[in-house]
C-alpha cells in the first residue's frame, strides 16, 4: 500500500499504459478466460479495535473522505497480508498505518482474526494481537518504551504462518524479514537482504539507498514443502533492469538467504505487485496492479508466474489468470452488475481456497482511498473468484 500511489495523476497512468507489455509464455493453453465472482463480503471502513488507543493524530484533521481525525481507537484497516487458517477464518496483517514512517507512530501493528461470510456479505472481526518486541531483539531505537511495534518502526506488508505456528512477516523499511511468535512477539533480530536498503533503513548511515521508499518486501511466500520462504520486492534494485523485481529464496532453518532468486518482470515500470502465494514448487500467483482507483483504475491482475523460464528470457513466465477489473458476475453477487470491478489503489491479499477458487482482499488505505465510491472511504472487501481453468496446484498449497 502506498498513499503516494493514490495521488498518481492522468499523466502517470498514460505512461503506464504506453509501456509495452512483456511477452508472456510457458503455459501451453495461454491465458485463462474471464474469472467469475462467487462471493462478496465487506468490513465497514470505520471499524475499530474495541477499547484500544487513539490513533491518527499525525495525519491532520481532515476530513478525509468525510472522516475526521484523530480516531478514538485503532482502525481495523490496511490488510496487506493474509493467512488461511482453514477453518473459515483468516489472519490478516495490518499495514504500517497511514502510509509513511512520519505519520504512523500512533498506529499499532496488528494481526486481526477475521471471519468473512459471503452469504450475509459481512466480515466479522474475532480478535487479534499486536506485534511487539518484549525480548529486545530490535537493535535500533523503537517508538514506544513498551516495545509495542508501530507504523513508524516497520512497514509490514506480507505474512506467512509456518508449521510450528509462528509467523514470518516481510517489511518494507529495511527491508527486513521479521519472525514472530504465535502471539506476535518478535523472536529474533530483523534479517536484512544483502545489497538492498530502502531510504528508511536504520543502518543506511548516509549511504545511497538501493531501492525506492516503501518498495521492500511486499510479497512473502512459503514454499509448498515449508522449507523455504520467498520474499518478493515491490521495486527494482538499483542497477537491475527497471521493472524487474527480485524474488529471493530464504532458508528459515539456517536463517540465511540461499543465493538463489528468480526475476518477476512487471508489465509496466509504473506497476507494482501486491501479494504472492505458492501454487507448487515452480509456480506462484502474483497480484500486479497500477496506482489508479475507481474509474482511473486500468490494470489490476493476477498472474501465474513460473520460475522455470521456459522461453529462456531470464524472467519468470507469466500467464494471466484473472483480470480484477473484468470479473463476470452473472448471479449479481453482492448486488453488483454483470461485470464486477475491484477498482482499488492497492490490492494486497490473495489466497488459494481450492484448485480453481481464489480469495482476494483490498488494502483500503483508511481513510484515504475511495475506489469503490468517490468521496467515501473504502471498506475492506473480501471476494472469492472462480477461475476458468484448474491450476493443478500441489495439494500442499491448499493446506
Amino acid at each position: 500500500m502506498r498513499r503516494s500511489s493514490i495521488l498518481l495523476g492522468a499523466a502517470v497512468l498514460t505512461v503506464a499504459l504506453a509501456v509495452p507489455a512483456t511477452a508472456r509464455g510457458g503455459h501451453p493453453d495461454g491465458d485463462f478466460g474471464r474469472a467469475t465472482l462467487t462471493g462478496f463480503a465487506s468490513l465497514p471502513a470505520e471499524t475499530y479495535v474495541p477499547h484500544s488507543e487513539p490513533s491518527g493524530a499525525l495525519i491532520g484533521e481532515g476530513p478525509f473522505n468525510g472522516i475526521a481525525a484523530p480516531f478514538r481507537d485503532q482502525p481495523v484497516q490496511g490488510f496487506s497480508g493474509i493467512v488461511n487458517r482453514h477453518d473459515g477464518t483468516f489472519d490478516v496483517l495490518s499495514d504500517n498505518g497511514y502510509g509513511n514512517k512520519a505519520n504512523s507512530a500512533d498506529y499499532l501493528l496488528r494481526v486481526h482474526r477475521v471471519k468473512p461470510d459471503t452469504r450475509s456479505g459481512k466480515v466479522e472481526v474475532l480478535g487479534g494481537f499486536n506485534l511487539s518486541d518484549p525480548y529486545r531483539k530490535v537493535p535500533f531505537p523503537l517508538t514506544r518504551s513498551d516495545r509495542v511495534l508501530t507504523g513508524a518502526d516497520f512497514d509490514v506488508e506480507s505474512i506467512v504462518r509456518v508449521a510450528d505456528g509462528t509467523y514470518w512477516a516481510g517489511d518494507e523499511f529495511g527491508p527486513f524479514l521479521l519472525h514472530f511468535s504465535a502471539t506476535g512477539r518478535l523472536l529474533e533480530a530483523p534479517i536484512a537482504l544483502d545489497g538492498v536498503q530502502a531510504p528508511e533503513n536504520p543502518y543506511l548511515n548516509g549511504a545511497q539507498p538501493t531501492i525506492g521508499s516503501s518498495k521492500g518486501f511486499e510479497g512473502l511466500v512459503r514454499s509448498v514443502d515449508g522449507r523455504r520462504l520467498h520474499p518478493l520486492l515491490e521495486g527494482s534494485v538499483a542497477g537491475d533492469t527497471p521493472g524487474d523485481l527480485r524474488f529471493s529464496e530464504f532458508d528459515p532453518k539456517s536463517r540465511a538467504y540461499t543465493g538463489k532468486r528468480f526475476v518477476y518482470r512487471l508489465e509496466s515500470t509504473a506497476n507494482a505487485i501486491g501479494d504472492a502465494v505458492a501454487v507448487d514448487r515452480h509456480r506462484f500467483l502474483v497480484i500486479e496492479r497500477d496506482g489508479g482507483q475507481g474509474d482511473d483504475a486500468r490494470f489490476k491482475r493476477i498472474y501465474l508466474a513460473d520460475s522455470r523460464d521456459r522461453d529462456r528470457d531470464g524472467v519468470m513466465d507469466k500467464t494471466l489468470v484473472a483480470d480484477l477489473l473484468d470479473i463476470a458476475n452473472p448471479k449479481g453477487v453482492g448486488g453488483f452488475g454483470e461485470t464486477f470491478r475491484f477498482p482499488f489503489t492497492t490490492i494486497e491479499d490473495v489466497v488459494l481456497l481450492d484448485d480453481r477458487t481464489l480469495a482476494v482482499l483490498n488494502d483500503n488505505n483508511f481513510p484515504f482511498s475511495s475506489g469503490r465510491t468517490p468521496g467515501k472511504a473504502d471498506d475492506n472487501e473480501f471476494i472469492t473468484v472462480r477461475l476458468t481453468d484448474r491450476l493443478h496446484a500441489d495439494p500442499r498449497a491448499l493446506r
